[in-house]
């Protein structure tokens, strides 16, 4: 399968054209040639070794790093563009709250910078706290709560304006493993309700098949992609999909895909990340 044909119609969101980029005056090449086209909709996670340019590839999308060579489009225009039209949403592994302002005040610090009046932004505030199902805490800091809560917050705020592209770059790396599974649940119900299109960096296998649409698998660097495996789990996926004969099947796949990318060293860092 090509990495750039998903078939499935719908206009992209994200086209990757062989983007490279090459760190410092020692020329450390951390991606290499890298096309791929996220279409609308679309959930797509980013897996491979570490160092392999997930994270670099993502900030490369949203327009905080400067690819060497190659061209990124967002919706059609460049990726400087969209960050100034506010096209894309990001969520990193840290949450990254504001510790003064509470759950509220956090959620609508973009819309506030955006310009959106008092009476818009309470309205479209009290939205985001239902969809990540926060009520009660909407007065209270982050100090006050959960990692997990916390990440919910961090995810309200990037949808709050509706983002056309979510980019989450290991959300849920620092949580513990029941957690991060409610989370996994949250986020999937979150996607389809908004409709929103997601590109994810993960070093887990399950959750990237668990979560995905399609995994992009990524070659120890410098980062290329080595295989695309489409995910074609039934919708809405629930608990009960981690169980499901085809889930492990595809766990398989793209386990053996990191092996064949040459990854062997690092496919046990990642299973016992599991």
């Amino acid at each position: 399968m090509s990495v750039a044909d998903v078939g499935d119609g719908k206009e992209a969101v994200v086209s990757a054209q062989r983007v490279t980029k090459t760190f410092g005056k020692g020329g450390v090449t951390a991606l290499q040639e890298i096309d791929l086209e996220v279409r609308r909709g679309e959930f797509i996670s980013l897996i491979g070794p570490s160092g392999c340019g997930k994270s670099t590839l993502l900030r490369v999308i949203g327009d905080l790093v400067e690819p060497t060579t190659g061209k990124i489009l967002i919706n059609g225009k460049s990726a400087h563009r969209a960050r100034l039209d506010r096209d894309y949403g990001i969520v990193f592994q840290a949450a990254v709250l504001y510790d003064w302002r509470t759950v509220v005040k956090n959620i609508s610090l973009p819309l506030e910078l955006g310009g959106w009046d008092r009476a818009r932004r309470a309205s479209r505030v009290r939205e985001m706290v239902e969809l990540v199902d926060l009520a009660g805490f909407e007065k209270h800091y982050p100090w006050q709560l959960s990692g997990g809560m916390q990440q919910r917050v961090s995810i309200a705020r990037a949808l709050s304006f509706s983002p056309a592209l979510l980019l989450m770059d290991e959300p849920f790396g620092a949580l513990d493993e029941m957690t991060r599974e409610r989370l996994n649940l949250e986020l999937l119900r979150i996607w389809a309700e908004t409709g929103s299109t997601v590109v994810f960096v993960t070093h887990s296998i399950s959750e990237a098949v668990f979560l995905s649409t399609r995994v992009v698998v990524m070659s120890a660097r410098p980062g290329r992609i080595t295989e695309v495996v489409p995910i074609d789990l039934e919708q809405p996926r629930t608990a009960e999909t981690r169980e499901e004969p085809r889930f492990f099947e595809l766990v398989t796949e793209v386990r053996e895909a990191l092996h064949a990318g040459g990854a062997d060293e690092v496919v046990a860092e990642l299973e016992g990340l599991e």
